[in-house]
């Protein structure tokens, strides 16, 4: 692990071992810099989604209080009774909003989803999670706690804000990947503006040590690549995030204090006919703070909580090869057909819940 706090311009490193590198990048400059700082953090940002497909984001203008709250509200949450969160539960692909409980979702490689039943039946993600969707869609509610009581109306405004903040920063992005990719500044404006992105929040439950000892197999949420864009995942204190590195090993993204893990997504990949790179990654139980004996004298791994913004192009876009990722001068083939953004995040939900 690097000295994170050593400053880089535009970018340090964050994590690198075994062949994996993951750099911290500062966001500020493509905010409110020259148009020479907002060249020098794109070209940083789609360099880590070519290589690692992951990178940290600080000063990235989701300012902490917000994020606390969200964190707070989501345990809060994640508290109800049980009958309360199955009241407002996952229904269709299609949808994708709702509560989705405990064993119910396998994440997997998108080439091992044939088997997805046995794997949920071996050793079933550890996690509950509810998934918040683009409001105002008539034909597709959220489903919201606010008729249950005054903390599930707090809940709906802390959720509806957050998810506006991460709309703005996701088209930022965009726009930081275009520069990088040698494309006018808003050319994926158009692609996102409507901001059919999913917010995610997870809840790991504490699980005795034993779950894990007595199967090999078990982890909090299986080996898998997101299926969107870029994803922004907000991580607590107990970390349990890996990344698979180009040697097959998997290295921790231990948090950082105020920093988005992103990483590239499957679609951005097909996007970009693979010169992005769509990362493997899971999450495991959390690994012991340095110097933090105290789980050892426990039986039981505590809670895990984190909160993933993933983000996609509108539904209705089609996804074709971006300009500048083949042709003959190149000496590459487009790689995929084309398909509209809605179909292909139905098709990859539809064979994992």
């Amino acid at each position: 692990m690097a000295n994170v706090a050593q400053e880089l311009s535009p970018a340090s490193t964050a994590v690198a071992k075994d062949d994996l590198v993951i750099p911290l990048i500062d966001f500020s400059p493509f905010l409110s810099g020259t148009p020479a700082d907002k060249h020098a953090v794109a070209l940083s940002i789609t360099n880590a989604f070519k290589t690692s497909g992951f990178l940290y984001l600080k000063a990235h203008g989701i300012i902490p209080s917000m994020v606390s709250q969200v964190f707070a509200s989501s345990t809060r949450f994640f508290n109800r009774p049980q009958t309360q969160k199955d009241g407002l539960g996952w229904t269709t692909p299609q949808s994708n909003r709702g509560y989705i409980a405990t064993g119910r979702e396998k994440l997997a490689p998108l080439e091992e989803t044939d088997g997805i039943s046995t794997m949920r039946g071996s050793a079933p993600d550890l996690k509950e999670t509810m998934e918040i969707g683009r409001e105002g869609l008539a034909e597709l509610p959220n489903r919201w706690p606010d008729n249950l009581d005054d903390e599930g109306k707090h809940f709906k405004e802390t959720m509806l804000s957050f998810f506006e903040s991460c709309k703005g920063l996701h088209r930022q992005i965009m726009s930081a990947i275009a520069l990088g990719m040698n494309l006018p500044e808003h050319y994926f404006d158009e692609f996102v503006n409507e901001g059919d992105n999913n917010l995610r929040l997870l809840h790991y439950p504490p699980v005795r040590k034993e779950v894990f000892k007595d199967n090999p197999n078990q982890v909090r949420a299986g080996e898998h690549s997101d299926y969107g864009s870029v994803t922004l995942l907000f991580q607590d204190r107990h970390g349990g995030l890996q990344v698979r590195s180009p040697k097959g090993t998997f290295v921790d993204a231990i948090p950082i204090a105020d920093t988005i893990v992103v990483n590239a997504g499957d679609l951005l990949a097909r996007w970009s006919n693979d010169t992005i790179t769509s990362t493997r990654h899971r999450v495991i139980q959390p690994p012991m703070p340095p110097g933090d004996d105290s789980q050892n004298e426990s039986d039981t791994y505590p809670s895990r909580y984190s909160i993933a913004y993933f983000c996609n192009p509108n539904n209705n876009k089609l996804i074709q090869a971006l300009p500048g990722t083949y042709g003959e001068d190149l000496h590459v083939d487009k790689k995929y057909s084309d398909i509209t953004a809605g179909d292909y995040l139905v098709s990859r939900l539809t064979a994992t819940i």
